[in-house]
């Protein structure tokens, strides 16, 4: 599972916004693809650039992240770069493309289906479906910090005061 940040949770709810509004999609072409989409939201490329920047590579978003180099400056792998950045790591960017992360699918309005990885609407649920997990792995996230915080400032009042100024 993806590493929950804002921008990823963000990202993920706006590409479902634009398709569910009719952005273009076609899980054939880089740059509108599942993953396609996801990065027009996470850079400033249209599909048409993205499609261009994934040619520079050979294979599917799958193969593209498998043979991700991060010090490479090839294209694609800037674009690679941008989806890990979010919070994402190579078993997740297959998972987007092929919508088959069981975590994500047993958690799908009206339970666990199989979704079809070329199919607009499949996309857009599985997308707000992820986003809802991180988001709420987030705030669990948040909520323990606050509590190991709360610990930690409750056993520095504890403290007797010699000891508070080596703590």
């Amino acid at each position: 599972m993806a590493k929950p940040t804002f921008t990823l949770i963000d990202a993920l709810r706006e590409t479902a916004q634009r398709l569910r509004n009719g952005a273009h999609y076609a899980w054939g072409n880089h740059g509108v693809c599942n993953c396609g989409n996801l990065l027009q939201v996470l850079t400033d490329c249209t599909g048409k650039e993205i499609l261009a920047y994934a040619h520079t590579g050979i294979g599917e978003w799958t193969e593209l992240a498998n043979e991700y180099c991060g010090v490479s400056q090839v294209p694609v792998d800037n674009l690679i770069s941008k989806l890990m950045e979010a919070g994402l790591n190579n078993k997740d960017i297959h998972n987007l493309e092929y919508l088959d992360n069981k975590e994500v699918l047993a958690k799908l309005p009206g339970g666990f289906r199989w979704l079809k990885r070329n199919k607009r609407e499949d996309v857009v649920v599985y997308f707000e479906t992820y986003a809802g997990i991180l988001e709420e792995q987030l705030n669990n996230e948040v909520t323990q910090q606050r509590r190991n915080l709360a610990k930690r400032r409750a056993a520095i009042v504890d403290l007797p005061a010699t000891e508070l100024l080596s703590y």
